[in-house]
C-alpha cells in the first residue's frame, strides 16, 4: 500500500489547479460585465430612449450573445479555448469603447444598437470558452463541483458584485463614468485569465474527433436532433436564465416606479439576490454530484424557480417597499436559479464522443436565454403587463421540470453502476472516488 501525496487546498475544493487563475479572471471579467445590469435600462430611459426601444436593444444584445455562446463551443473545437477567450475580450473592449465614446454622448439609438449589440458577442466567447476548458480538464467525479465554481465566478460578477460596484460608484462618479470603470474591470480580468493560466490544453482542440471546420460547425447544430437528449438539455438551459435577463429589463422599473424602492435599494436587492446565487451555485454543484444531476435540476431548479418567480413579484407587490421582506424573496429566487448548475456537467456527458459539440449546444441555450427573456418582455409587457410576464416565466420553469426527467445518462460499457446511474440521473458511480480521467485533448 502506497501513501497518496497530499492534495492542495484548491484541489480539495474541486477547482482544477491549473485553471485557478482563470476562475479569478472570469470573476473580475464578469464583475465588469455586470456593472450595468441593474441600472442601464432606467439610465437609457432617462436619456430619452422609450422603454420598448430599450427592451429591443437588450433583445438584439441577447441575440448576439446567443450566437456567440454557440460559437464559443464550435470555435473551441477548432481553435482551442484560449484563442476564443482572447477574441471575446477584444470584442468586448472595442465595442464598449464605441458605445461610450460615441453612442451615449450622441444619444444615437442606431449607434447604440450597433455598438451594444455587437458587444454582446464578447462575454459569451470569453466565459463559455473557459467553460469548455473546464470541461476538458476536470475529472468527471468532480465535474459538477468544478462547474459550480464556474457559475460561482460567473454569477459572482454578473450581476452580484457588478451591481454592488455600480451601487458604490454611481453616487460618487456618476452613471456614465461607472460604465468606464466596467471596461477597466473587464480588461483586468481578461488579462489575468489569459496571461496567468499555463494549462497547455487551452490551445488544443478538446474534442479529439479530428473533424474539419464544416463538420464541426454542422455537428454542433445537428447534435440537437442526432441526440434528442442534448436538444432537450439545451432547451432547459434556455429556460434556466430567461427570466433573469427578462427581469433585467422590467424589474428595475417595476421595483423603483411601482413598488416604491429607490434605485440604490434595488441595486442592493439585486446584489443580495445573486450573492445568494453564487453560494448556491457551489452548493448545488456538490449536491448534484451526490444527489443526482437530473433530480437536482428538476426539483431544486425547475420547481423551485416556478415558485420563487411568482413570489418575487407578488410579495413586494402586496407588501410595498418592505426591504427585509423583499430581500428574502430575492435571495430565494437567486438560490433556485442555481439549481440548474449540474446541467453543465450532465449535457456533455450525454454525448461523450462529441463533448465539444454538446457544450456548443448547451452554450447556444445559455446564450439564447439572453434574448428569449427580453423578447418575452417585449412581446407581452404591453398586453399582459408585468404580472402576465411573470406568469409566463413561471410556466416555462414548470415545463423545464418535466423536460429534465428525459435527460437520462447513457449506459457506459464496462461501468458496473452506469445503468443504475442512468436510471437515477446521477453522476456515474465509477467516479465516486474521484479517480476518473479527464477527457483527453486532441
Amino acid at each position: 500500500m502506497t501513501n497518496s501525496p497530499p492534495r492542495s487546498l484548491i484541489t480539495r475544493l474541486g477547482i482544477p489547479p491549473t485553471l485557478a487563475w482563470g476562475y479569478l479572471g472570469l470573476l473580475l471579467f464578469m464583475i465588469g460585465d455586470g456593472v450595468e445590469s441593474g441600472y442601464l435600462s432606467p439610465y437609457l430611459a432617462d436619456q430619452g430612449i422609450p422603454e420598448s426601444r430599450v427592451a429591443l436593444l437588450f433583445t438584439v444584445y441577447g441575440i448576439a450573445a446567443g450566437l456567440a455562446a454557440w460559437l464559443s463551443g464550435v470555435l473551441s473545437e477548432l481553435w482551442g479555448p484560449r484563442r476564443v477567450m482572447w477574441t471575446g475580450l477584444g470584442i468586448w473592449g472595442a465595442f464598449q469603447t464605441l458605445f461610450l465614446l460615441a453612442a451615449i454622448p450622441l444619444t444615437s439609438y442606431p449607434l447604440m444598437m450597433l455598438a451594444y449589440g455587437l458587444r454582446g458577442l464578447g462575454y459569451p466567447l470569453f466565459a463559455y470558452g473557459f467553460l469548455v476548458w473546464v470541461a476538458g480538464v476536470t475529472p468527471r467525479a468532480r465535474l459538477g463541483t468544478a462547474m459550480g465554481w464556474f457559475w460561482f465566478a460567473f454569477t459572482g460578477g454578473l450581476p452580484t458584485l457588478g451591481s454592488l460596484v455600480a451601487g458604490g460608484l454611481i453616487p460618487r462618479i456618476g452613471a456614465y463614468a461607472t460604465l468606464w470603470a466596467a471596461l477597466v474591470l473587464v480588461a483586468a480580468g481578461g488579462l489575468i485569465a489569459l496571461l496567468l493560466v499555463r494549462d497547455d490544453r487551452g490551445a488544443q482542440r478538446p474534442g479529439g474527433t479530428g473533424e474539419g471546420p464544416v463538420a464541426t460547425l454542422l455537428g454542433s447544430v445537428t447534435i440537437l436532433w442526432r441526440n434528442p437528449r442534448v436538444g432537450v438539455g439545451s432547451l432547459v438551459r434556455v429556460i434556466n436564465t430567461a427570466s433573469q435577463f427578462g427581469f433585467f429589463v422590467i424589474m428595475p422599473i417595476h421595483f423603483t416606479r411601482t413598488v416604491g424602492f429607490s434605485l440604490t435599494q434595488w441595486l442592493h436587492l439585486l446584489s443580495a439576490m445573486f450573492a445568494t446565487n453564487i453560494f448556491a451555485n457551489l452548493l448545488f454543484g456538490v449536491v448534484g454530484d451526490r444527489f443526482g444531476w437530473r433530480r437536482t435540476i428538476a426539483w431544486f431548479g425547475g420547481a423551485g424557480c416556478a415558485l420563487s418567480t411568482l413570489l418575487l413579484f407578488y410579495v413586494p407587490d402586496a407588501a410595498g417597499p418592505d426591504f427585509p421582506l423583499a430581500l428574502l424573496v430575492a435571495a430565494f429566487y437567486g438560490a433556485t436559479l442555481a439549481g440548474y448548475v449540474p446541467i453543465s456537467a450532465l449535457v456533455p456527458t450525454l454525448e461523450p464522443k462529441h463533448q465539444g459539440q454538446a457544450l456548443a449546444a448547451l452554450n447556444l441555450g445559455a446564450g439564447a436565454s439572453t434574448f428569449v427573456g427580453p423578447a418575452v418582455v417585449a412581446a407581452f409587457i404591453g398586453p399582459l403587463g408585468v404580472e402576465g410576464v411573470v406568469w409566463i416565466f413561471a410556466g416555462m420553469y414548470a415545463v423545464s421540470c418535466v423536460l429534465t426527467h428525459f435527460l437520462k445518462l447513457p449506459d457506459e460499457p464496462g461501468t458496473a453502476d452506469a445503468g443504475a446511474a442512468a436510471r437515477r440521473g446521477d453522476a456515474p458511480e465509477d467516479t465516486a472516488a474521484g479517480t476518473a480521467p479527464a477527457p483527453a485533448p486532441a
